[in-house]
Formats: structure tokens, C-alpha cells, sequence
């Protein structure tokens, strides 16, 4: 039975092992997904191949250690520096990301005129879905807490701010790509920041999954249509999925099996 995981810190509140689970199961490969925790990102290569897995799915925060620790990785993951998706053919590990697109579907179900984009957050979420988003014609701002991180969307041309240096303007929609709200009740931006964005915006992504988070809550208040991760989520597990199995099933008989997690 192949051996296949997630890696993550907080990793105890991950769908991924029910949509995997129930797809090779339903699809008839012998397989089993798994959760890790991971504490140090450094060690995700040493690990992988201790426990013999044969791919994995990399969430926070370790997609850009999950980087480092391949041989080879794509051109789009490359150029945005974080790997969610890892195969393994033989003693080598090849690095993907399949959240890009998996949030591009999950955008355009909104059916909104979206034109400019603000990310809160710059890690290595935010760094996939940047590039895509304007790959695809949106306009794309990034904010975070600190400068440190900014410095690689700086050149690739991204206007980036700091919390400090950021006066909030008019975009359509606001994209919370950080953890804030995941364990805790704490808001990925200061409230005032929040509120001047979400009193001009059109609708908020959270990029997290199966809770309410605080920052959907403050958005709800602002009568926003809103969505969390779930259906990001679900497609980059289909596509993650379609390379643990080197595409002997399709997208859409997948996503049938996956969805179920959801229920």
C-alpha cells in the first residue's frame, strides 16, 4: 500500500486525509493519507523519506522549506517559491503547487466584476496565488505585518506595503492568506486597517477552511458575500491528486469522491 501525507503545524485540523482517503478508495487505488505534524520545515525531507511516503501536500508553514527539499520543481512553483505538492519517483522528490489554481477556480465561482485584489499576508500561499491572479489580469496588492518577506513580490513588481506604510484604498477584493484565526480569535490586520478595506470591498476569500473565521465574521458585518478555503482546498487536492496517481483518472471523477469530504 503506497503511503501519502500531509505536512503541517497545525496539521490535526486537515480535510485533506477524508478527500484523499475517500478518492483512492472510490477510485480503487491501494493507498493510504495520512497527517503529519511537522515542527522544524527543515526536516520535511529527512522525514518523507523515513516514513517511505509517496507524495505528500505541504500546508503552513512549511511551503517554502517543502521547496528546498525537492530535486526538481516546476517552472510555476519555482517562480513563486513555494511547493504544496511533493512526488516521489525513485530517490528523488518533485515539487509542485496546486493552490494557484485551485484558488483561481474558487475565485471566479464568486460570478463578482473582481478587478483589484489585496492579500493580506505574504507567505507562501500569498506568493502562489499573486502570481496567478495576475497571470489572469487582476490587479494584485500584497500588505504584511512586516517588510522581510515583501522584498521577493518587490521584484516580481508587486506594490507591497507594510502595515505601517499602508493606507487602505478602494479594492474589490480582500484576500486573507495568514493563519490569524485559525487557533485563536485574532485578525490577520489591525481592525482599523480591516474596516477602511472591507466598507469599499465587493466580497473577502479566508484561505482557511471549516471555521467562521474572525475575519469572515468582521466582513459579514459589511454585508460581503464571503467564502473560505473549502473550495480552494478541494481543487488543489484534485490536481495534487492527479499527480499522486500520474493522472489515471480524471479531474471531474476526482472531484466526485472528494466532495464527499465536505458533506
Amino acid at each position: 500500500m503506497k503511503q501519502f501525507t500531509i505536512f503541517g503545524n497545525p496539521v490535526a485540523h486537515s480535510k485533506s486525509p477524508c478527500m484523499h482517503n475517500m478518492a483512492f478508495a472510490g477510485l480503487g487505488e491501494d493507498a493510504l493519507y495520512t497527517r503529519t505534524l511537522l515542527q522544524d520545515g527543515s526536516k520535511l525531507r529527512e522525514v518523507f523519506f523515513e516514513n517511505n511516503f509517496m507524495g505528500a501536500n505541504v500546508t503552513v508553514p512549511h511551503k517554502e522549506d517543502a521547496l528546498r527539499a525537492c530535486d526538481e520543481v516546476d517552472s510555476f512553483a519555482k517562480s513563486v517559491g513555494a511547493v504544496n505538492t511533493i512526488v516521489r519517483q525513485g530517490d528523488k522528490l518533485y515539487g509542485y503547487n496546486t493552490d494557484a489554481l485551485g484558488f483561481l477556480k474558487a475565485l471566479q465561482k464568486f460570478g463578482l466584476d473582481i478587478k483589484s485584489i489585496v492579500i493580506l499576508g505574504a507567505g507562501g500561499t500569498a506568493k502562489a496565488i499573486s502570481v496567478i491572479l495576475r497571470d489572469a489580469g487582476y490587479e494584485v496588492t500584497i500588505v504584511n505585518r512586516s517588510a522581510g518577506r515583501l522584498e521577493s513580490f518587490k521584484a516580481q513588481g508587486f506594490k507591497t506595503y507594510t502595515f505601517e506604510d499602508f493606507e487602505a484604498s478602494s479594492y474589490d477584493l480582500v484576500v486573507n492568506s495568514t493563519s490569524a484565526g485559525l487557533e485563536d480569535d485574532s485578525l490577520p490586520a489591525p481592525k482599523e486597517m480591516l474596516a477602511k478595506l472591507l466598507s469599499k470591498a465587493k466580497a473577502s476569500i479566508d484561505i482557511i477552511y471549516g471555521k467562521e473565521t474572525p475575519f469572515l465574521k468582521l466582513s459579514k458585518t459589511y454585508n460581503l458575500p464571503i467564502k473560505d478555503g473549502s473550495d480552494m482546498l478541494l481543487y488543489q487536492g484534485v490536481l495534487a491528486f492527479e499527480k499522486f496517481v500520474e493522472g489515471r483518472h480524471s479531474f471531474e471523477e476526482i472531484e466526485a469522491y472528494m466532495k464527499r469530504a465536505f458533506i
